[in-house]
Parts: C-alpha cells; structure tokens; sequence
C-alpha cells in the first residue's frame, strides 16, 4: 500500500479544513519497517485543534499531530529549549500533503532553518552536570559485579555519554532510536564506538567492560574530563 496515497486520503476525509499537513517519518525512507506508522502533522485554524492521537486506517498505525499556527509555535518553541527536534524534522523533512493558504511552505521554510541553525549551545553549568553525571555513573559500572545491574549501567552510560557527544557538538538530541540515528550522524566513530563497546559489556564478552569505559572516556575527554571530586551546587556551608 503507498503510504503517501493512504495518508493523503486521510486528511482529506478527517480534515478537509486543514490548512497544511505533512506526511513524515521513517516510512518514507530506506529506514521503513513492517511497524512503521504514518505521522501525520495537521495544521486547523482552531478546535477539534490541538490533540493527538493514534489509530489504524487503511490497515496502516497512524500517529496525528493536529495542531494550530500559534501551538505549532509554542512546541517549536519548547523542542529548541530542550534540544529536541521532532516536530521541526516531522515538518523539514515530510512531504508537504496540504498547504491551503501558504501556511504549510513557511512552516517548512522555518523548520528548515531551524534545524540548520542548531540547539542553543550547553552552558558551562549543563556541561559540568552532565560530567559529574556521566563519572559517578562510570564508577558505579567499575564495581559493579552484578551482570543483571550492569546491563542498566551499561544502559545509562550509553544514552548519557550519547547525549553529551552530541550536545558537545552543538548537535540536536533525540530519544531512543533517533537518539542512536543523531550520533550515528553527527559522529559515526564515536557512534560505533559506543554502541559495539557497549553491546560487548552488555553480553560480558571478553574485554567488553575495559572498551565500554574507554568509550565513555573518549566522550568525557572532549569536554575536560571525568569530574566528580570538587563538584558542587548550591550554597557552601
């Protein structure tokens, strides 16, 4: 079944109001999968917006992101915040399904400039946490002995050493997969590093643990290093 046909019949019964959606995801790639979904972004001019929500049509899982121009803004808005960009990737890089007054280009246009222009960079504040964070974690995972608890470490370690590489970089965040796809990205090395160091501790392969640590300190390195003796936050006593 054409997704891009399946989505547009969609949004022409459920929302012949709509002044722009967008067909997005990774059903429109080389990426797709038997369970991928259509995600759909609707802009209205007002109620049923703003709501969410999932369902099947046509035999295909869809996800509805239906929103006004001023909630569409206001997400923008709290993505670039918090360095998450799925609704600006949904609208940069989806297929423009509607665009009944202009609306849907300039959102495009908008997106696409945001996402190019990048998160607002880390703060020196943001960096030491994430450096604290990342070495006590690590030393947490040096004595560990417990393979069932290291599987959690391991598990930690990756999405914060992940989340520090990228954000090092002045790169967007992303969460579970897109986390992996935005490193993958932005630091193939590092990307592979990480992720093959840390399915080797993960499994107790030989060495695993010795290359999984060497991983995380590669990440740590690019930002000063292991911090956690002479961390502080708050007033001093």
């Amino acid at each position: 079944m054409d997704p891009l046909k399946t989505a547009d019949d969609l949004v022409r019964s459920r929302f012949p109001e709509a002044r722009a959606a967008f067909l997005a995801g990774s059903v429109l790639t080389r990426r797709r999968t038997a369970t991928s979904d259509l995600d759909i972004v609707v802009l209205l001019d007002g109620p049923p917006a703003p709501f969410r929500e999932s369902l099947v049509h046509d035999g295909w899982p869809v996800e509805l992101f239906v929103q006004t121009e001023a909630v569409w803004r206001a997400f923008a808005e709290q993505e670039t915040t918090a360095r998450q960009s799925p609704l600006l990737a949904m609208c940069a890089e989806g297929v423009l399904l509607a665009d009944r007054d202009g609306l849907g280009a300039a959102l495009q246009a908008e997106s696409r400039r945001r996402l190019e222009a990048g998160p607002p960079p880390m703060t020196a504040t943001e960096c030491e946490d994430l450096r604290y964070a990342l070495t006590d974690t690590l030393d947490d995972f040096r004595g560990c002995t417990d393979p069932l608890e290291r599987t959690y470490l391991v598990t930690t370690l990756l999405q914060r050493a992940s989340e520090l590489a990228l954000l090092a970089g002045g790169h967007w965040l992303g969460g579970a997969k897109w986390l992996s796809r935005r490193l993958a990205t932005a630091d193939p090395d590092v990307h592979r590093r990480l992720t093959e160091a840390a399915a080797a501790a993960i499994a107790g392969r030989r060495n695993g643990a010795a290359e999984f640590e060497d991983a995380v300190q590669g990440v740590l390195q690019q930002v000063g290093g292991p911090l956690w003796a002479g961390y502080r936050r708050g007033k001093a006593s």
